[in-house]
């Protein structure tokens, strides 16, 4: 196991390195694609809309940026999720909270638990997020 962590570090660093590399050797490209183009391609206002939303509804775009209410709905769910699980944790396996030593199995039970509990919250959390912006987005018509 220890190999392989020593593996897995080694191939870490360089692949940031990489990526760092490629990062600016990247931009300077990009740079020099800027510099060839017209200036009319700059200021055309159907390039300038490109990429400001991941909905098309109906040929309008839609431009607000909804990241906050993603993170805090997925924030929300994870929290939610959290605490499900420790309820569920506390009703089905009263034994974790009774000894310090807890058995292997139950161990085993409380970290599926916790960790599908937090999955399915925030994954619940994501699509509450979804459907508010598909509402706010036909509202926006």
């Amino acid at each position: 196991m220890e190999e392989l962590m020593i593996v897995a570090n080694v191939a870490i660093v360089f692949g940031v390195i990489y990526k760092l590399f490629e990062l600016f050797v990247g931009r300077k490209e990009r740079m020099m694609l800027i510099e060839k183009l017209p200036v009319e391609a700059l200021t055309d206002e159907k390039q300038k809309n490109i990429g400001l939303s991941l909905f098309n509804l109906g040929g309008n775009m839609f431009p607000m940026s909804s990241s906050s209410l993603r993170l805090g709905c997925l924030l929300i769910g994870l929290g939610l999720g959290l605490l499900t699980g420790y309820c569920i944790i506390l009703n089905s396996q009263p034994e974790y909270f009774a000894s310090d030593m807890a058995s292997r199995p139950v161990r085993e039970t409380v970290s599926i638990i916790y960790g599908a509990s937090v999955l399915l919250g925030g994954g619940i959390g994501l699509i509450v997020a979804f459907v508010i912006e598909i509402m706010r987005a036909s509202r926006h018509k």
